[in-house]
């Protein structure tokens, strides 16, 4: 699958980890308790996993 480029609104993030357990090379859990993308671009349906809607993608 094709990645694209993602961000996580940090303010609406629960840190629940749902995103870094199911795109564990995508996403991952900082210091802050909060998810944060690896290297800027994700797999596109790393969004439909947060169950708060905290992950965008750009189109």
């Amino acid at each position: 699958m094709e990645k694209k480029k993602v961000s996580i609104d940090k303010s609406l993030c629960i840190g629940c980890g749902c995103c870094a357990g199911t795109y564990p090379d995508d996403i991952t859990i900082g210091d802050d308790g909060l998810a944060e993308v690896i290297n800027g671009v994700a797999e596109e349906e790393v969004a439909s996993v947060c169950p708060v809607g905290a992950i965008s993608v750009e189109e």
